[in-house]
């Protein structure tokens, strides 16, 4: 384990010495270089050598929750019984008549990768009163802007159900959740959301949609630093070079580049119970081939629904290990989950379902300048994925080489026909307080 941990301490180092990516920052000054190291330290402290343990954890929870049921059928309507927590995550919290009283529960209910993230938790509730971003040099307070860059962790809720054009991408700060339950809570028409070179930040309940690039400028990103930022992407959400994040209850779409992007060395991440539709490249897990400071990523997505209108990268992963497990895959128009430079891939439980064209059968896409001697050796492995419409995955890498570890590090996830189960409640909920969510 110290072995493995001082290898990708060298792969971490040499990629600090290789030019990458400047997230969009104009002048990367001292204040961001600093950033920068730190993040680093943090991600290295959040990579989990046996990535085998994280699954065992993850997989150990979801045949708990689902013990004593049986139900696979796919359930038609909005459902409109009493509340009904479906995925181990969700029984953590949902059906409590208390939730908002008890809000920061939450903190103690992600699992995967990103299991040790607690966001605000330890910090003040901020109240978002004001859906304006008229001033992104010096945020209004009461504002979303005001909000994260705030130097102490914050506890984010919303006061009333708001739509928020944001006139320049939001730039978090570490330490906070944005906590949408209780409202409903747009981010929409204007930039999205990056957490560049930060830790420890949960996202819970937005609608996140119709997002589009904006122009740079001069922003204020802490309320010790204003900076130069260029043309952003047009992303809903970009993670770049940080650590212990968990977006749940998400519902996306339509954004001009993509949904969720993870770069640059970000790691211990959990994506889970989101509701993802309309779009092209959906998440994107490392931007490069030639960063190795990607090693370290690790990323659980689960739980998440993949409607209609997708076409491809539901991921599309390079360098990391990524747990797939317990998805929803009912859409997409060329294929559910590529990667190039030899990253691992575990599906598990996961249900596919092909599109009618016939060109688009396969789940899995390899062929980004990889010829099948290389990508042969890449571990891809499909365990108890539901193949429906004559959706097929390709595997690869050796088999028994993730047997290495003895039967109890690697309990198999619940099969894919209880999938339409547990992502029954993907994406935004409609939570009142002093309900049942």
């Amino acid at each position: 384990m110290a072995v493995t941990k001082l290898r990708l301490v060298f792969f971490v180092s040499l990629a600090v010495l290789i030019p990458s990516l400047q997230a969009n920052i104009g002048e990367f000054d001292e204040f961001w270089q600093k950033r920068e190291v730190e993040a680093k330290k943090a991600s290295l402290e959040a990579y989990q050598p046996n990535p085998e343990m994280v699954t065992e954890q993850f997989n150990s929870k979801v045949n708990d929750a689902l013990k004593g049921t049986n139900s696979s059928r796919r359930h038609l309507g909005k459902y409109r019984g009493p509340c009904m927590a479906t995925n181990p995550i969700d029984r953590c919290w949902r059906c409590r008549k208390n939730w908002a009283a008890n809000r920061k529960r939450l903190a103690k209910c992600v699992l995967g990768f990103g299991r040790k993230t607690t966001g605000g938790l330890r910090g003040k509730f901020y109240v978002v009163t004001d859906s304006s971003d008229n001033n992104v040099m010096d945020p209004k307070p009461g504002t979303l802007r005001h909000a994260v860059i705030q130097k102490e962790p914050l506890w984010i809720i919303f006061e009333r159900s708001m739509v928020i054009k944001l006139s320049q991408e939001l730039l978090m700060t570490s330490d906070k959740t944005i906590d949408a339950r209780g409202a409903n809570v747009h981010i929409a028409y204007g930039a999205g959301i990056s957490i560049f070179f930060v830790r420890n930040v949960i996202i819970h309940g937005l609608h996140i949609h119709d997002i589009v690039a904006a122009g740079g400028g001069m922003i204020r990103d802490s309320v010790e630093h204003i900076g130069v930022r260029t043309k952003s992407d047009g992303d809903g959400i970009s993670v770049f070079g940080s650590s212990d994040i968990w977006l749940d209850h998400i519902s996306m779409s339509n954004c001009q580049d993509g949904l969720i992007d993870v770069i640059q060395g970000s790691t211990a991440i959990t994506i889970s119970n989101g509701h993802f539709t309309r779009h092209n490249d959906v998440m994107l897990f490392g931007a490069s081939d030639t960063y190795a400071g990607d090693s370290i990523m690790q990323i659980t997505v689960a739980f998440n629904h993949f409607g209609r209108g997708l076409v491809q990268r539901m991921p599309r992963c390079r360098w990391g290990f990524f747990h797939v497990v317990n998805n929803d895959y009912t859409h997409w128009l060329m294929y559910a989950i590529g990667g190039s430079h030899n990253p691992t891939i575990i599906s598990q439980g996961n249900r596919f379902i092909a599109p009618p064209n016939l060109a688009a059968k396969e789940v899995t896409k390899r062929d980004y300048n990889a010829p099948e001697s290389e990508w042969k050796r890449w571990t891809w492995r499909s365990e108890g994925d539901l193949m429906m419409n004559g959706a097929f995955f390709v595997e690869s890498g050796n088999p028994s080489k993730k047997r290495k570890f003895n039967r109890m590090d690697m309990i198999k996830a619940k099969p894919g026909t209880f999938v339409t189960r547990l992502t029954r409640f993907s994406g935004s909920l409609n939570c009142k307080p002093g309900r049942r969510c």
